[in-house]
């Protein structure tokens, strides 16, 4: 049987967007379960080129190699460090693959300029996807609190158009830490050389007594509730908007499909087997928790620890949240490519030889489970056994990998107090 090199999901989408330029609802192409604003992307491919969407989504790929470079420039990292995490991105084989291939998800840390100031300013470079959201959470150093209004806008945005980054919801929350984002001050970021020769540590607040009552007293700061309000009301805005033009079935596939999905197809997830064996009944509440309950815990812990190390509390929550997920395919790794080479610099993994192990342990897992998937898809091999041990095994290796990161990574606080402020309160 012949493989076919365009995504079928891109096909899809091409589909939806025709339907849209003429008129209809995108949702009459049937398994088009995404954001209208994908669909409206994909509409030059009626009447211009098929292959439109494709160059977009590549397109959006080079970009996002570029705005690496600059958030790692921004936090004084070496410009030879800059320059591999950057290829690490470009040259990364299954990341620049899925995009030519006709998938989505590289479109959500690509490029769209939204704005004739986006370049304005050396803090205001970024003004696009996922990468545009991180900047302004994390690497923005104007006083005030505009830059939260951005922030919040474009994450509801993105939100909306694309439902995983709510599990990013409460670390910004933890992020937006009142010391830090003070009326009037502006708050100073941690850079790169600042952190070196510094011991190995995670979050040492979450065991002061102290500091976890100052939190709780002061969780409802202006930041936090402005950062919620702004992203709620642009997401139930999006939301509403294409409610009102498609319906429920705009809201079943768009939304809700994605927080009650089960496949019985095979996938990486620990889960297709006994959902497979299970089809054809509803799957009970106490399986569903089961299932749900070690995403969950693992969420919050690494939340707990890492949430003022943005972009590495990104990361790790990302790998964890594909890696235990009910459904998992190839497209989710796309998910934390992206935010890897922005947390290498901090790690003091050398490449020779844990790095080669942890690139060859994932690869060959991966690529075991492959083999069986071949055997069942395209021989017709009834493996369905080997299978789930295979995704069990792939399970076992995303545990490892993501524990060697965490305890080689240099934890480092986005943003660092004023010490000048703090000299002039003592005296």
């Amino acid at each position: 049987m012949e493989v076919r090199y365009t995504d079928v999901d891109y096909l899809v989408f091409s589909d939806a967007a025709s339907l849209m330029a003429s008129g209809q609802s995108p949702y009459k192409r049937t398994t088009y379960r995404y954001s209208p604003l994908l669909a409206f992307l994909l509409i030059p491919n009626s009447f211009t080129s098929r292959c439109w969407g494709k160059f977009l989504f590549s397109a959006s790929d080079l970009f996002v190699g570029l705005f690496i470079r600059i958030i790692l420039k921004q936090r004084k990292v070496p410009d030879d460090l800059c320059t591999y995490s950057m290829l690490i991105w470009l040259f990364n084989p299954f990341t620049f693959t899925i995009g030519t291939r006709g998938n989505c998800e590289p479109i959500i840390f690509g490029v769209l300029d939204f704005g004739r100031d986006a370049w304005v300013h050396r803090e205001d470079w970024i003004r696009n996807g996922m990468i545009f959201f991180l900047n302004y959470v994390s690497l923005k150093c104007n006083p005030g609190y505009s830059n939260v209004v951005q922030a919040a806008f474009w994450y509801g945005l993105i939100v909306h158009f694309r439902i995983y980054p709510i599990i990013y919801a409460l670390p910004i929350v933890i992020f937006l830490d009142p010391r830090f984002f003070q009326s009037g001050t502006k708050p100073l970021l941690s850079d790169w050389t600042s952190d070196q020769g510094k011991a190995r540590q995670i979050n040492s607040e979450l065991t002061d007594k102290c500091v976890v009552c100052d939190a709780l007293k002061s969780t409802f700061t202006r930041s936090r509730i402005l950062f919620g309000l702004i992203s709620g009301t642009v997401f139930l805005l999006c939301t509403g908007f294409f409610f009102q033009l498609y319906g429920w079935e705009f809201l079943h596939e768009a939304l809700l499909y994605h927080l009650t999905r089960t496949d019985p197809r095979h996938n990486f997830s620990i889960y297709f087997y006994h959902i497979y064996l299970n089809y054809e009944r509803e799957l009970s509440v106490l399986e569903k928790f089961i299932s749900f309950l070690p995403q969950f815990i693992v969420q919050l812990v690494l939340i707990l620890c890492f949430a003022k190390d943005l972009v590495f509390c990104f990361f790790v929550q990302t790998v964890a949240f594909v890696a235990f997920n009910k459904v998992i395919t190839a497209q989710y790794f796309v998910w934390f490519f992206c935010l890897l080479p922005l947390i290498l610099p901090w790690s003091n993994m050398k490449l020779k030889w844990k790095g080669l192990c942890c690139i060859l342990l994932w690869m060959g897992a991966q690529t075991h489970w492959l083999l069986w998937g071949y055997l069942l898809e395209f021989k017709g091999k009834n493996v369905f056994l080997q299978l789930w041990m295979a995704s069990l095994l792939f399970l076992a290796a995303n545990t490892f990998i993501l524990i060697v990161l965490i305890r080689h990574h240099n934890y480092s606080p986005v943003f660092r107090q004023h010490t000048d402020l703090k000299t002039t309160k003592t005296t």
